[in-house]
């Protein structure tokens, strides 16, 4: 199960970095053609989302490779669950329909079993 649990944080983590530096790096109109959404929210928002999932992906494998305070595992892994949980709701409310939310119902729900695992019975 520890095997499974590192393989998930490392995908999870590499999902997170991904999408955190596309929010930070890419200009807001190019932003605005893939992901329309963004034309709701402030660039800063925008921004202030993609640093969150790129400390999230850091905080899913550092603490675990260093040793130091691997707690934070689960506390990442829980805070991106409540992240994508209102990114899933961002959509729904938006109109965007159950396909669009998808992503990050399934992120979503990784990382809760991430963050349960890491909490209770396969702690690191």
């Amino acid at each position: 199960m520890n095997v499974f649990l590192w393989i998930l944080a490392i995908v999870l983590a590499a999902a997170f970095l991904g999408s955190g530096l596309m929010k930070i790096l890419t200009p807001r109109e190019q932003q605005i053609r893939r992901t329309p959404y963004v034309e709701d929210f402030p660039q800063s928002w925008i921004r202030g989302i993609g640093v969150l999932e790129v400390l999230g992906a850091v905080g899913l494998i550092l603490p675990a490779v260093t040793g130091v305070a691997p707690l934070l595992v689960s506390a990442a892994a829980a805070g991106l669950a409540i992240t994508m949980v209102f990114a899933a709701m961002v959509h729904v409310r938006r109109g965007d329909g159950i396909a669009a939310a998808l992503p990050a119902i399934v992120l979503a729900i990784a990382s809760v079993v991430l963050a349960w695992s890491r909490f209770g019975p396969y702690p690191l």
